[in-house]
């Protein structure tokens, strides 16, 4: 690591969390002589790149910008503007663009890691301010959306051993479905919620669902128990009258062991070698149905370069005149998606979908993709 980027990475650190953007810029103008910094962040549908201080939207698919983060590799134009990633450990904020950029090799190098610098600063701040999420908002987000986004631990992580990604629709308007995951290096845990309800209503019971899966998670139950203990608190809080489906999973990374509790839940498809299955699964009682459910795990084992999706009903059951989008078009464009990283994978996916129906989607829908790259050193 150079001087120059070094000291651009102490004056992110030190920076006050609304002056991020603000003190870069003058430290990049002094090093590097860049007159012009801006921030585009990705919004919530992953469909426009929004400056966080002042120019027009970018929606066009081949802007430079969206080649820079559909691709996450530096972009650098014939009037030197240059185009960098910024994110955090698979994912992905948005994209620093930066004008003019010098034309040495080491230096485009240097200004990449400070833009991932920079979206290790946006994480850590994001907390303590709403600057940057109002900033990346197209239009104002429902109240059960605002919930459903801020239950969220990420929107994609990538690691040697896995990657994943998973989206909800209609991002502004969401209301129950939604998706959790965590991974401790040995094994990546993953629950897909498909929601019960509208409006608050609905996120409020994801919400109990989703708390009481980690709670039980965190106290380092197995699968099945944690899917009991969310059983328990939905029931007690609702005796039956409102309950979900989730599907719940953890993969060892070291053998590619899958472990699945199925509570009523959304679809497992399996891409290998091009080809869509669909995982045969032991149905079980939705989440909070029925006092004391004894749910029972199942054990698959994948493949090096396995990929799944986990869709939930509002994809299964779109429909697009009197034709439904799981019958007829779903596991054609899965297949599609082999070559395209999770990120790309889902938003493909949701876009295919709104095209599909030719607008945007009445019910809630939920996609996660899950790579298993196969087990690491």
């Amino acid at each position: 690591m150079s001087g120059a980027e070094d000291q651009a990475r102490r004056v992110l650190i030190e920076a006050p969390a609304d002056l991020l953007l603000d003190r870069l810029a003058t430290e990049l103008e002094r090093t590097y002589g860049i007159t012009g910094a801006e921030l585009l962040q990705v919004d919530y549908r992953l469909s426009v790149l929004l400056p966080f201080t002042k120019g027009e939207p970018i929606t066009a698919p081949g802007h430079p910008a969206w080649r820079c983060f559909d691709h996450q590799e530096p972009i650098v134009t014939e009037d030197g503007t240059g185009y960098f990633p910024v994110g955090m450990r698979g994912e992905r904020r948005g994209v620093l663009r930066l004008h003019p950029v010098p034309a040495d090799p080491a230096a485009l190098h240097e200004l990449a890691g400070v833009a991932t610098a920079f979206g290790h600063e946006l994480e850590a701040v994001t907390a303590s301010t709403d600057i940057y999420r109002v900033a990346r908002r197209s239009r104002r987000l429902t109240l059960a959306a605002e919930m459903q986004w801020e239950l969220l631990p990420g929107r994609s992580r990538v690691r040697p051993s896995f990657s994943l990604a998973g989206q909800l629709e209609p991002a502004y308007a969401v209301r129950g479905d939604t998706f959790d995951w965590s991974d401790d290096g040995r094994r990546v845990c993953l629950v897909v919620i498909n929601g019960m309800g509208e409006g608050v209503a609905a996120s409020l019971l994801s919400s109990l669902a989703t708390h009481a899966l980690r709670n039980a998670r965190r106290a380092g139950l197995a699968l099945a128990d944690q899917a009991a203990l969310a059983d328990q608190a939905i029931y007690a809080m609702h005796r039956g009258e409102q309950h979900l489906s989730a599907l719940l999973m953890e993969l060892d990374l070291a053998s590619g062991v899958l472990t699945v509790v199925d509570a009523g839940s959304p679809r497992l498809m399996r891409l290998r070698d091009g080809e869509v299955s669909e995982q045969e699964l032991d149905k079980q009682f939705p989440l909070g149905m029925f006092d004391g459910t004894d749910y029972r795990p199942q054990r698959f084992e994948l493949r090096r370069d396995d990929r799944l999706f986990v869709v939930s009903d509002g994809v299964v059951d779109a429909t697009g005149g009197d034709v439904r989008y799981g019958e007829t078009a779903l596991e054609r464009f899965l297949r599609r998606t082999t070559p395209m990283p999770p990120l790309d994978a889902v938003r493909s996916l949701l876009g295919d979908l709104r095209a599909f129906v030719a607008g945007d989607l009445i019910d809630d829908a939920v996609v996660v993709c899950l790579d298993w790259t196969g087990p690491q050193g």
